[in-house]
């Protein structure tokens, strides 16, 4: 989820060595926490891993947690549903996935969806390629449905796309909070993830949650590199490069992630990247494509 950013514009800096680091830092973060996750929710339990990143967002953010005048019903609304929902969706699906570069590829659904929500509820205008990227997106991962590596993943599709249309909501929800501190922002989602999350937790998986002291540094570690590496770090990039450049140079520079995410996993966990994996991918992130690059280009700030 792209995080709100100053009302300023941004400065008219080049694009120089450590902003090039920083993308690649990024998208690596990005890239590398589908593995963070799929190992966390396996060793420790999906919501209660769950419930530990969020505590442990809300620790490294907690010295930003205040009231906005004005911003407190969305902040609510995005802690609930970015803190609570989607990860509920997120860990389940990944929990019970085997080849979860199929799912880094359906979870690309949210790009689609907050475009879709935003025709709706905003009225806003498309013109062709916006369609074509929609349909492009859609139609990727529909393929993915007739990849035999994938024909038992259907559940986990289904919950990653799920997930994907509570980020995209989420998406909407970070309009109105434009020129809120990211670190405010993630400090109220860590807020309500910890006590959604905690309770869930406390209700499903009770032998999971007393079993939390005695986890392993190494099991912690993993939750850690979620919570830190890719909301706090990642997020955090990114706002820096979006106060620096113009929407239309940063956000297409984000799409090398979900590639790192199907390679690392594929590597990682030795599930196979199919031909119909390629090429349902392939489709699915040439419309995300098509997508970022028109709609960053139509918001660029002057």
């Amino acid at each position: 989820m792209i995080p709100s950013r100053s009302t300023a514009a941004p400065s008219p800096t080049g694009f120089g060595v450590v902003d090039v680091l920083v993308v690649i830092g990024m998208n690596v973060l990005w890239g590398l926490n589908i593995v963070a996750v799929k190992v966390s929710v396996g060793a420790i339990s999906p919501l209660t891993a769950a419930f530990l990143r969020q505590a442990i967002v809300l620790i490294v953010c907690a010295s930003a947690l205040q009231w906005v005048p004005g911003k407190m019903r969305a902040l609510t609304a995005l802690g609930l549903l970015s803190g609570g929902a989607f990860y509920v969706a997120i860990n389940l699906s990944l929990a019970v996935a085997h080849n979860v570069g199929a799912l880094a590829i359906a979870g690309q659904l949210g790009v689609p969806f907050s475009l879709i929500l935003a025709i709706v509820f905003y009225r806003e205008r498309i013109h062709v390629p916006r369609m074509i990227g929609i349909a492009l997106a859609l139609f990727g991962v529909v393929i993915l449905v007739f990849d035999p590596s994938a024909a038992n993943e259907k559940l986990g599709i289904g919950l990653t796309a799920l997930a994907s249309l509570l980020w995209a909501i989420c998406s909407l929800i970070q309009r109105q909070l434009i020129g809120v501190r990211v670190l405010s922002i993630y400090a109220w989602i860590g807020l309500w993830g910890t006590l959604i999350q905690g309770l869930i937790a406390w209700h499903f998986e009770p032998a999971a949650l007393a079993a939390v002291p005695d986890l392993p540094l190494h099991t912690l570690a993993w939750v850690a590199f979620s919570a830190i590496g890719s909301t706090v770090l990642g997020q955090g990039a990114m706002s820096w490069l979006l106060q620096r450049h113009s929407v239309s140079v940063v956000t297409p520079m984000t799409l090398a992630a979900p590639v790192i995410s199907v390679f690392t996993a594929s590597w990682y966990f030795g599930t196979p990247v199919t031909a119909v994996m390629l090429i349902g991918g392939g489709v699915a992130m040439l419309g995300v494509a098509v997508i970022t690059i028109r709609t960053a280009r139509a918001g660029e700030v002057p």
